[in-house]
C-alpha cells in the first residue's frame, strides 16, 4: 500500500489555491456564456502558471490543484483540466515540432485542445472506434466540387504537411516516422493496446450524428482504414461528446489506422481546427460546459501529425487517462467537500424543533457519513496519484479505484447535501444546485464506473494469474 502525507508546504499551496479560486476566478466564471469555452478565464489561468504547472508538476499535484479549485469554482477546474488533457499527448508523445508549436500558447492560456476519443457508437466499448484514416488522394475529377487543386511543379521533391498534401494531391513519398516516448474508457473484452494494461476508449451514449459526417456504405459496412506509405491519411467519420468542441484550436484525435486490429490498430493524430473538412456542433448538455460533436469529411493528415508511433494510440490515451483518472477523482473529491462545508454551515444555522438541525442525530450521523466518504475518497485518490508518482506497476489499478470511488462518493455527498438543505438547494443559483448539475457527469466520462469496476477485475485477476505461474520454492 503506497504511504503519503502532505506537507506543510502543499496545505498552504491548497489553501491559497481555493483563495484565489474565489477571489480572481470565480468572478470571471460568472461572466462566462454556458455552454462557451471561456477564453478569458483560460487566459487568467495561464497568467498565474496554473496551466504550465500541468507540464511541470506529477499527478499529486494535479489531484492537489483541480481539489483545490473545484470546492471553489469548478468552472476554473474543468478548464484547467481540459487544458492539460487535450494538450498532454502532445506533451508526452508529440515531437519537438509539435511541442513548439502548441505547447507556449496552451501553457499561456491562447490556445485551447481538447481530446477526441468518444464516438456515438464507440463509447465505453473502444475497439469499436471507427473514425477511419484512409490513403490520402484525390476523391475527385480535376474541375469537380471539393477536389484539390492541381499540383504544381515548384511543389516536387518536398515533404509536405497536411495543408500543402491537400494541394497537391498527396503525390510525394514520405515514410511515416513517430516520436514515440512511451476522459475515456475501456471494456474487459477489449481492453489490451499491446502494452500490458488497459486501451482506453470513451462513456457515454450515442447522439445524433452531425449532418456534415459519413455513415457505414450501402453494404453496411464502415469506410476502411488503411496506411498510405505516400503521403498520410484522410480522416472520415465522427467523435462525439468532445470537450472544447467546437470551440478547441486542435484536436488529439484517436482514429483506426489497420482494421479489424481493435485497440491495436488505432493512431493519434494532432489536428488543428482549421483543417479542410472538419466541422464541429454544440451539444446541450446537462451542466453547460462546452462539449460537441465533431464531423471528419476527408481530413488531411500526415506523418507530422502524428502523436508517438503509427498502429500504437491507444497507448497515447492510456498514458493520459492513467494520469487524469485519479484527478477527476480530485475534482469530485473538491465537490464533496464543497457540499459537506455547506452542509455543516446550514444544519449549524438552521433552526428546527426546537433547536438546531444539527441536534438532531439522524442529521448528525448524516453528516459524520458524507465526512467519511469524503475522507475516504480523498485518500484513495492521493495514493493513486502517489502511486503513478512513483511508477508503480498497478497505476491502471489505482487510478480506476480512485476515480470509481470519489465520483460515486461525491454524487451521494451532495445528494444528501441537497436533502439536508431541502427546496433551498434546488432553487437555481444555489452552490448544491450548480454542483447537483455538475456531478453527475465524472460518474461517465473518462471511463464509466462500471468500465472502472471492469478494469480493477481484470487487474486483479492478471496479477493472480501471473502469481500462479510461478514456480514454487
Amino acid at each position: 500500500m503506497t504511504a503519503f502525507s502532505l506537507d506543510p508546504a502543499q496545505l498552504t499551496w491548497c489553501a491559497e489555491l481555493r483563495a484565489l479560486a474565489a477571489e480572481r476566478l470565480r468572478p470571471l466564471a460568472e461572466k462566462g456564456e454556458p455552454g462557451r469555452v471561456d477564453r478569458a478565464l483560460v487566459a487568467e489561468l495561464g497568467a498565474l502558471g496554473l496551466i504550465s504547472r500541468l507540464f511541470t508538476s506529477g499527478a499529486l499535484d494535479l489531484c492537489l490543484m483541480r481539489e483545490s479549485l473545484a470546492h471553489a469554482c469548478t468552472e476554473a477546474e474543468t478548464a484547467l483540466a481540459l487544458q492539460g488533457l487535450g494538450a498532454h499527448p502532445v506533451h508526452t508523445h508529440g515531437t519537438d515540432a509539435q511541442r513548439d508549436r502548441w505547447l507556449p500558447a496552451v501553457a499561456a492560456g491562447t490556445a485551447v485542445p481538447a481530446f477526441a476519443l468518444s464516438e456515438p457508437d464507440a463509447g465505453s466499448d473502444a475497439a469499436a472506434l471507427t473514425l477511419a484514416a484512409a490513403p490520402l488522394a484525390p476523391r475527385h475529377g480535376p474541375g469537380e466540387r471539393g477536389s484539390p487543386p492541381e499540383r504544381t511543379g515548384s511543389e516536387e521533391g518536398t515533404s509536405p504537411s497536411a495543408e500543402s498534401v491537400w494541394a497537391t494531391g498527396a503525390e510525394p513519398a514520405r515514410p511515416v516516422t513517430g516520436s514515440g516516448s512511451g476522459m475515456d474508457a475501456v471494456t474487459p473484452a477489449a481492453e489490451d493496446d499491446g502494452t500490458g494494461g488497459p486501451a482506453p476508449g470513451a462513456a457515454g451514449s450515442a447522439a445524433p450524428r452531425p449532418a456534415a459526417g459519413r455513415g457505414p456504405g450501402p453494404d453496411g459496412a464502415r469506410p476502411v482504414a488503411e496506411r498510405d506509405g505516400a503521403a498520410g491519411w484522410r480522416l472520415t467519420g465522427e467523435k462525439c461528446w468532445i470537450s472544447n468542441a467546437p470551440e478547441a484550436d486542435f484536436y488529439t484525435v484517436f482514429a483506426r489506422t489497420t482494421p479489424g486490429a481493435g485497440a491495436r490498430g488505432v493512431t493519434a493524430f494532432l489536428v488543428p481546427a482549421d483543417r479542410p473538412g472538419l466541422t464541429g456542433t454544440p451539444l446541450d448538455m446537462l451542466s453547460p460546459h462546452p462539449v460537441g460533436a465533431l464531423a471528419f469529411d476527408g481530413v488531411p493528415v500526415t506523418a507530422d501529425d502524428v502523436l508517438g508511433e503509427p498502429d500504437r494510440g491507444f497507448r497515447v490515451a492510456m498514458d493520459t487517462l492513467n494520469l487524469f483518472r485519479p484527478s477527476v477523482g480530485a475534482f469530485a473529491v473538491g465537490m464533496a467537500q464543497a457540499a459537506l462545508d455547506a452542509t455543516v454551515a446550514h444544519t449549524t444555522a438552521r433552526d428546527a424543533f426546537g433547536g438546531k438541525l444539527r441536534d438532531l442525530q439522524t442529521v448528525a450521523h448524516e453528516v459524520a457519513e458524507m465526512a467519511l466518504r469524503t475522507e475516504t475518497a480523498r485518500l484513495m485518490v492521493y495514493a493513486a496519484a502517489t502511486a503513478y508518482d512513483q511508477s508503480a506497476a498497478d497505476v491502471p489499478r489505482r487510478a480506476a479505484m480512485a476515480k470509481l470511488l470519489a465520483t460515486e462518493t461525491a454524487q451521494y455527498v451532495v445528494d444528501r447535501a441537497v436533502q439536508l438543505h431541502g427546496a433551498r438547494a434546488l432553487r437555481r443559483g444555489h452552490l448544491l444546485e450548480h454542483l447537483y448539475r455538475e456531478v453527475r457527469a465524472p460518474r461517465v466520462y473518462e471511463g464509466a464506473s462500471e468500465v472502472q469496476r471492469g478494469i480493477i477485475a481484470k487487474e486483479l485477476y492478471r496479477a493472480h494469474d501471473a502469481t500462479a505461474k510461478e514456480p514454487r520454492p
